[in-house]
């Protein structure tokens, strides 16, 4: 059982993780995604996810989507404050702590199997079929496209979200042999 002191600081430092791949691994932007930037912090989200659990996943996902609302630049790109919950992204940052519970969740219904794939399940479950839908739907609604065009032009962002989700899998395989109480998610 992890006490509440325990929990914040885990939450902190995912809120830093998050911040961190924001910050030291820029974004880029494609003709294909518009305004809408390839970032790395949704491996972020993942690892929240699936290290935490549901609730604290969320929950450290949350306060890094209340840090970004008070104007702290850790978005990719140096970017923060309120006017980013306007862009054409804005479906990608709601679904933020939507994917991190589900990780979470998906790794708490898998943790009796072995931590990559389960992870690996996991991060793909949250990270892509539960963050999808909202960016899309985000990106329709803001840049005035319809669903399909965005679901078309969302393709992009696939092939390194599989890659997240493999990165994902990875850390939380290191972190499991070193640490193996540290995946909360399991426990």
């Amino acid at each position: 059982m992890m006490t509440a002191d325990r929990s914040l600081v885990h939450i902190a430092i995912h809120v830093a993780v998050i911040s961190a791949l924001g910050y030291y691994l820029p974004a880029f932007t494609t003709p294909i995604t518009g305004s809408v930037p390839i970032t790395a912090q949704t491996l972020g989200v993942m690892l929240a996810g699936v290290m935490l659990g549901p609730v604290r996943g969320a929950l450290a996902v949350l306060l890094f989507l209340l840090i970004v609302a008070l104007g702290m630049p850790v978005l990719s790109g140096g970017r923060g404050g309120i006017g980013v919950f306007f862009l054409p992204s804005v479906g990608f940052l709601i679904a933020f702590p939507i994917a991190a519970f589900v990780c979470g969740l998906t790794m708490q219904l898998l943790r009796r199997r072995p931590v990559f794939p389960s992870v690996l399940v996991s991060s793909m479950v949250g990270g892509i079929l539960a963050l999808y839908p909202f960016g899309i739907l985000g990106i329709s609604l803001v840049a005035g496209k319809p669903l399909w065009e965005s679901a078309i032009g969302s393709l992009v962002f696939l092939p390194g979200d599989i890659l997240k989700c493999f990165g994902t899998a990875l850390v939380a395989s290191a972190i499991e042999r070193g640490r193996p109480d540290a995946i909360f998610s399991r426990q």
